[in-house]
């Protein structure tokens, strides 16, 4: 209902020229705050408060008697109420208008409770709870709330100085359509150090989603038009399918949590749960959310996202380090010093990426991780951090594309502007792992068949592919490779098996891929 009376404001002090006390006591009652919204008139709190000493109502109650206030625009005000901090000081309000609220209890079930109250005597939160109206944590959760909202002025307060002592750094985007709701958890969650963003509508949440940019989406589970879990589904499956969610339900069904986690929540809570449990739920998926995206930076650069999005859902990767038996290839551009005299420094590079970009594209198009450039070379490695059981099928495979690339390459070229390569493969047991300083870190493979790869690359002539004997045993059963007088190299004290890839392999290595 709108106000009739016309608002008189004092112009020294912006107060309301009234008998009450003035908009800007630090104090005002909650009568004040109604007419600051615009809800009521001056004239209908004085008539509210009149009736105080006969009826025994609060301010709230007694304008909803009078007609001059309706229970939704009550509502409203004391969830603005309670975003107002520590200088709105409220008429303590009923408990069942808090339950409303905060979606616990709808008005029928309400008022029946009411009605049995007023046979017996009995406490409404006692008997909300025996006729399966509420939970426990959902009565005590609203008594909290009651409290804090009826505390008087010289009630000890947390000042704000005090809230954000200790802030997390970390933004969390709370969606709930009840703005009760939300006042609650922003409150809670604020104290415990958060950046909080509030919307009580899932729609617009979604549209600011790249504008607030969250660390963390907490969304209650059951809202008109676009509940939590098709909100956690849109959010999984577009641009920032990465953003932890956390869904809070009122169920206990196993169905419906599970159904949560298909939608790719990452973790569910109770409510009615306490603000403590909340805040160390959302720092356990931020943890691992973090953790998470160490583990993507780290590998994005050396591998495609393919693999790493495998990796993260495995989870199979020691960082610390771990041993593994891989394939180890070595690429090496064989008359690159030579080249590089004759060309400006600016051609040379321009040359140098077109060649070894390519390469690495290869690397990851075969499922391969980069694990370094090398001047004028790189090395990559098949079964780290992902195992397969054709990896090193997939090198050899990788390394014949090189090699066809190059060759395609120097048809189009001047002999003096051609580049050539040779390639060396190995497949044995290395330490895979991250290696570094807290500053700079990269993920590598060490070990004697490291070092056999990297000998094997700088034997093998232009256009040459050799490979150890533990490549060579994998791919016999594929096609027939050219057997070579055993070499010593450095690092070794017994002769090192050597084969040379044919052309032959290359063909029934196709054969395999078109069938």
């Amino acid at each position: 209902m709108q106000p009739t009376d016309v608002h008189q404001r004092d112009g020294a002090t912006g107060g309301v020229a009234s008998g009450l006390p003035e908009m800007t006591d630090p104090h005002r009652r909650f009568g004040d705050l109604l007419v600051e919204l615009g809800l009521v008139t001056v004239g209908q709190v004085a008539e509210a408060m009149a009736l105080q000493p006969l009826t025994g109502a609060r301010v709230g109650e007694a304008l909803l008697s009078l007609g001059y206030l309706t229970r939704p625009q009550l509502q409203r005000a004391l969830s603005l109420a309670i975003s107002r901090g520590d200088t709105v000081v409220l008429d303590r309000p009923p408990l069942g208008e808090i339950l409303i609220g905060l979606q616990y209890v709808d008005q029928p079930a309400l008022e029946q409770v009411l009605a049995r109250q007023r046979t017996d005597g009995r406490r409404l939160g006692e008997l909300l709870i025996e006729l399966g109206a509420c939970t426990h944590q959902q009565v005590y959760e609203a008594l909290g709330l009651q409290q804090r909202m009826g505390a008087g002025p010289d009630a000890p307060r947390r000042s704000t100085a005090e809230i954000h002592a200790a802030p997390t750094g970390r933004r969390v985007m709370v969606v709930d359509d009840s703005d009760l709701a939300c006042s609650l958890v922003q409150e809670g969650l604020s104290e415990q150090g958060y950046d909080v963003v509030a919307f009580s509508d899932p729609y617009l949440a979604l549209e600011q989603l790249d504008v607030i940019k969250p660390d963390l989406v907490l969304t209650d589970l059951d809202m008109p038009g676009l509940d939590g879990a098709e909100l956690c589904r849109r959010i999984k499956t577009g641009p920032r399918r990465e953003l932890p969610v956390l869904v809070l339900t009122a169920s206990d069904g196993d169905e419906q949590r599970v159904g949560l986690l298909r939608n790719g929540a990452d973790d569910f809570v109770r409510k009615g749960a306490s603000m403590d449990e909340l805040a160390a739920r959302i720092g356990s998926v931020l943890r691992r959310t973090t953790q998470t995206e160490r583990m993507r930076r780290l590998f994005a650069r050396y591998t495609s996202d393919a693999v790493v999005e495998e990796v993260l859902r495995k989870g199979d990767v020691a960082l610390l380090g771990e041993k593994r038996v891989v394939t180890v290839l070595f690429a090496d551009v064989r008359n690159f010093t030579g080249f590089a005299e004759r060309l400006e420094p600016e051609e040379v590079m321009a040359r140098l990426n077109e060649v070894l970009g390519r390469l690495a594209d290869i690397v990851l198009e075969w499922g391969g991780t980069l694990d370094k450039y090398l001047g004028d070379g790189l090395m990559a490695v098949w079964g780290a951090p992902i195992r397969r059981d054709d990896d090193a099928q997939a090198a050899v495979s990788a390394a014949l594309q090189m090699m066809a690339e190059v060759r395609e390459r120097n048809a189009a070229r001047e002999q003096d502007d051609r580049l050539e390569l040779g390639l060396g493969l190995n497949t044995g047991p290395v330490i895979a792992g991250s290696i570094g300083s807290a500053r700079r870190t990269e993920y590598t493979c060490i070990g004697d068949t490291v070092n056999v790869a990297s000998r094997l690359c700088a034997l093998a002539g232009p256009g040459e592919i050799l490979v150890g004997s533990g490549t060579a045993e994998l791919l016999r059963t594929l096609g027939p490779l050219e057997e070579l007088a055993p070499v010593r190299v450095k690092g070794r004290l017994a002769p090192v098996p050597l084969f040379k890839v044919t052309s032959a392999l290359n063909d029934a290595l196709d054969t395999q891929r078109r069938f």
